[in-house]
């Protein structure tokens, strides 16, 4: 079993907490690639996300605060004794800090349009029942796939979509904490 970092912003880290979001698509790069990047079935991701930390509680632990949990970014003291607040990007979010780890159920390759209605809601789109609540009809396919290519789009860029790209389909599920075997 291997563990690698994966990012996620802060709606895909909702999703992935409240459990509606079950796979994640992320583009081929390069057609010679035959093993996925992201590993096989058993690997396990974890999730770097916009967080804010060291910080430290009142008993000195270390603890951090993520972006997606809602708020304004805290206030810190830099080295330099300045005071400072803000969000430090996923991408610098050491293994420490992760406080969501994947483990891979499945590992296929697809064109992205090749999307079906499970599969958008899978990747942390509304479902219909959840969209009827808020007032919309939304129950066809051709609905749940535009809802999945404006998630897309905010992702990947303007025309992301049309490029029709192959896409690397991860499904996961989330894994405890006392699950983790981690030192």
């Amino acid at each position: 079993m291997k563990e690698r970092p994966i990012l996620f912003s802060a709606p895909m880290v909702r999703a992935i907490l409240d459990g509606s979001k079950t796979q994640t698509r992320r583009i081929v790069k390069s057609q010679s690639n035959i093993c996925c990047p992201f590993g096989k079935p058993g690997d396990r991701l974890w999730v770097r996300e916009t967080f804010q930390g060291p910080l430290f509680d009142s008993d000195n632990s270390k603890c951090c605060v993520y972006r997606a949990d809602g708020g304004e970014a805290p206030e810190y003291v830099d080295a330099d004794d300045n005071l400072r607040q803000g969000w430090k990007p996923s991408i610098f979010m050491p293994r420490w800090a992760s406080r969501i780890t994947l483990e891979i159920t499945g590992v296929r390759v697809e064109r992205l349009q090749d999307i079906n209605a499970s599969d958008c809601y899978a990747e942390g789109c509304f479902r219909p029942d959840q969209l009827k609540s808020l007032g919309s009809e939304v129950t066809t396919r051709d609905n749940a796939r535009g809802a999945y290519r404006k998630l897309w789009e905010s992702i990947n860029g303007a025309d992301s979509w049309d490029a029709n790209p192959w896409v690397w389909v991860v499904e996961f599920k989330a894994i405890d904490e006392f699950d983790k075997g981690l030192s």
